[in-house]
């Protein structure tokens, strides 16, 4: 019977490493277009007008935001998917705990399988926030995107949740874009130090670069 990529461990990582540099890659575009709200209502409804119209005359209004969307998703169904049953392999290889009482690895390590519910958990509220506008708070306006991330950020709760997420996501790329790394054959003696640094300082720009928009606003940069 014919073996498929699901059927090994390291196929199973495989398919979570290339998953995770495909968010990764969105989460970085995702970063650069959030920060034209810096630039004022026009620059950053102009963006978001652009995203619709991407691809036009070729592709039909929204046509490219949609390819993308469905990119997305598949690459996150893949990547939970992948997690869930490497967790489980993991823990059927070791039912019984660990009898050494200190960890073994790092915080970030540790938290991984619960940094990505959070993240997944996070990825809900912000499409029903932002996108579809049913958890958006005092009336989500279309066509009018910089009021509506003004509206979000202009609450308590909505600044917790977004900047939680963000902590998470840091602790998560970190860690994530190591093992994808080593996964995918790039690690070596020579190249570990500079991956870990490219891992180290790609966590504190998408951190630093999604926190600044809420902070924006909390501050009145953005108002």
């Amino acid at each position: 019977m014919t073996r498929t990529i699901w059927d090994s461990t390291v196929g199973k990582k495989t398919v979570m490493a290339v998953s995770g540099l495909i968010m990764l890659g969105y989460l970085v575009a995702h970063m650069v277009g959030n920060l034209k709200i810096f630039f004022g209502t026009s620059s950053f409804n102009e963006y978001a007008h652009w995203l619709r119209t991407l691809g036009e005359p070729i592709l039909h209004y929204e046509w490219a935001l949609w390819i993308v969307r469905i990119v997305l998703l598949a690459a996150v169904v893949a990547h939970a998917v992948c997690a869930y049953q490497l967790s489980r392999l993991d823990l059927r290889a070791r039912p019984s705990k660990y009898v050494h009482k200190k960890p073994r690895a790092s915080y970030a390590t540790r938290t991984m399988r619960w940094g990505g519910v959070i993240l997944l958990l996070f990825i809900v509220w912000h499409i029903l926030d932002l996108t579809t506008g049913h958890a958006h708070p005092g009336g989500f306006e279309q066509g009018r995107p910089y009021q509506n991330v003004v509206d979000t950020f202009s609450t308590w709760y909505g600044n917790v949740i977004y900047l939680a997420a963000v902590l998470a996501l840091g602790m998560h790329v970190r860690h994530g874009f190591w093992s994808a790394a080593q996964t995918l054959g790039a690690g070596s003696r020579a190249r570990d130090r500079f991956l870990k640094t490219t891992a180290n300082a790609l966590a504190l720009l998408l951190t630093a670069g999604f926190a600044a928009v809420p902070v924006g606003v909390m501050t009145g940069l953005v108002s």
